[in-house]
């Protein structure tokens, strides 16, 4: 199920570009958010990067009481969705660049299925 990881991660990829250019384009041109493509592709994409991983877990038996980094991923990816819609309707940098790390951190747990991430 190679093909499901690169997909996988392929949505991550494209989660987080869009994010940065909406982040972006909040703090510099917030007009560019009002157009159709921006509020629409985001949630799709969003949509099969939750989908894949929910697939993942079950197609690999990972369970969160099991698995202590899926634990820390998913109350990061909340972390993570609550900081990105503060960004996109409050527009403080500080806000995009703290979403921006946590999606890091994210990452940084996925990679090496540690709580403590890049840290251990």
């Amino acid at each position: 199920m190679l093909w499901l990881k690169h997909f996988h991660i392929t949505c991550a990829v494209l989660s987080f570009c869009g994010f940065a250019l909406r982040g972006w384009w909040r703090l510099s041109a917030p007009t560019r958010l009002r157009r159709r493509w921006v509020r629409t592709i985001p949630h799709v994409v969003d949509t099969a990067l939750f989908f894949s991983g929910v697939y993942m877990l079950w197609l690999y038996r990972w369970w969160p009481q099991d698995q202590p980094w899926l634990v820390a991923k998913l109350t990061a990816l909340l972390a993570y969705i609550l900081l990105g819609a503060l960004a996109l309707r409050q527009g403080q940098a500080w806000q995009v660049l703290a979403a921006l790390a946590v999606f890091a951190y994210i990452v940084s747990v996925a990679l090496t299925r540690t709580p403590l991430a890049w840290f251990a």
